[in-house]
């Protein structure tokens, strides 16, 4: 077992049984996961996300944001790590105000990811313009190679491009059934 990423939306109640039926249509790897945590073991070297943001000339910042969303099942849970009642109240608030700034951010999320996607298809060996690391837990000579195939099943092995393209059809399926707002859950 490992830690795993999901995409969540505001509708997903609406939209969960379409994503079961087609859950590698819609899924991001584990190796998405790490990659999203990256920033926060490279002690040396800029995060791959970060890499490729500069490399494609696309603002990531939107993708990063929606790590900062704590859903309501885990707020308690979260607030339990806090000694006084002074300290809890102040990260709800944090929290609330977290909430607040990603209402509405599909639109800016599709964006950001077409834009990637859109980019990277037209760069040849995106692995070789990445600083290579000595903690390489990504694997980046295979998750980023062949960006415009799909490898894997949709969950397992999947390299770059795949992921990108699962988290964009997630994207379109949650904005045609009416959500407004999406954000990762870790797990």
């Amino acid at each position: 077992m490992g830690l795993d990423i999901y995409l969540r939306t505001d509708n997903i109640d609406e939209i969960y049984d379409l994503l079961n039926e087609n859950e590698a249509k819609y899924s991001l790897s584990r190796t998405f996961c790490n990659f999203m945590c990256r920033r926060n073991v490279l002690e040396n070297h800029e995060a791959e996300l970060d890499q490729i943001g500069a490399i494609t000339n696309v603002d990531i910042s939107p993708i990063y944001d929606m790590e900062n969303y704590v859903e309501e099942e885990e707020l308690e849970y979260y607030l339990e790590t806090f000694d006084t009642e002074d300290e809890k109240q102040e990260n709800r608030i944090s929290v609330e105000y977290d909430r607040k700034k990603l209402e509405g951010n599909i639109d800016i999320v599709l964006t950001t990811i077409s834009s990637l996607i859109s980019k990277l298809n037209s760069i040849n060996s995106i692995q070789n313009l990445l600083i290579k690391t000595d903690f390489d837990t990504l694997n980046n000579d295979v998750y980023f190679s062949d960006f415009e195939s799909n490898k894997g099943d949709g969950y397992i092995n999947n390299n770059f491009g795949h992921d990108l393209r699962n988290f964009k059809l997630f994207l379109e399926l949650a904005k045609q059934n009416n959500a407004t707002t999406v954000w990762f859950m870790y797990g």
